[in-house]
């Protein structure tokens, strides 16, 4: 059995790295089709599963881990910018206000008839930054393919007052639960989450706890 990871994410493929783990990264088939009907936190879940399935139906004897982030304000849902100018309405929409981050996982094995997904939320609190500061971000481009339009583990980072959560989660893959899980599953796992979660050794982390 080999572990293969459903995401073309950088940051998912560098967290699940801090396990140790020996895995190799398919690109998901499926759409990114949002859904206005489900809550946020059930879409993240739906598009995780949907990205686990696309890959596990091609390697029935492996372990796929797909996973989905998406942000929530007031009930709403913000996914990713398809530009600048969507990516700075984002963030003026966040400014000053908290929101939470919503990461669904799927594990799933067809050979094993292993079908598991669960999804971590954080709360995160922006700050209310000037307008000097927002076109200084902007620039970066570091919003375009990110969630919310900002990165926690970037720049990002200089917009949020504080987080009340699993910081991974809020990079993209809640990587506690994630490695917990996979443990059941029969997976050695050759660094413990117990001493990354004490060592913190991913950009920005100590920052926020």
């Amino acid at each position: 059995m080999h572990i293969l990871l459903a995401s073309t994410s950088p940051r998912r493929q560098e967290l699940l790295e801090l396990l140790g783990l020996q895995f190799r990264i398919i690109a998901p088939t499926c759409e990114e089709t949002l859904s206005p009907n489900l809550p946020p936190s059930e879409q993240t879940r739906h598009l995780a599963r949907d990205k686990a399935q696309s890959v596990a139906s091609q390697h029935t004897e492996d372990l796929v881990i797909g996973s989905d982030t998406v942000i929530e304000i007031e009930g709403r849902l913000l996914g990713k910018p398809e530009n600048m100018e969507k990516a700075e309405t984002m963030l003026r929409e966040l400014r000053g206000r908290v929101h939470q981050v919503h990461t669904g996982v799927a594990l799933i094995q067809k050979a094993s008839n292993i079908s598991i997904n669960f999804v971590e939320t954080a709360d995160v609190w922006i700050k209310p930054f000037t307008e000097s500061t927002l076109k200084k971000y902007l620039v970066t481009e570091e919003s375009l393919g990110k969630a919310g339009a900002y990165s926690i583990q970037g720049e990002g980072a200089q917009f949020i007052e504080k987080i009340e959560g699993d910081y991974p989660t809020i990079v993209g893959l809640p990587l506690w639960r994630t490695a917990k899980v996979l443990e059941q599953q029969g997976v050695v796992l050759p660094n413990p989450a117990e001493e990354i979660y004490r060592l913190k050794p991913y950009a920005n982390w100590k920052d926020f706890g």
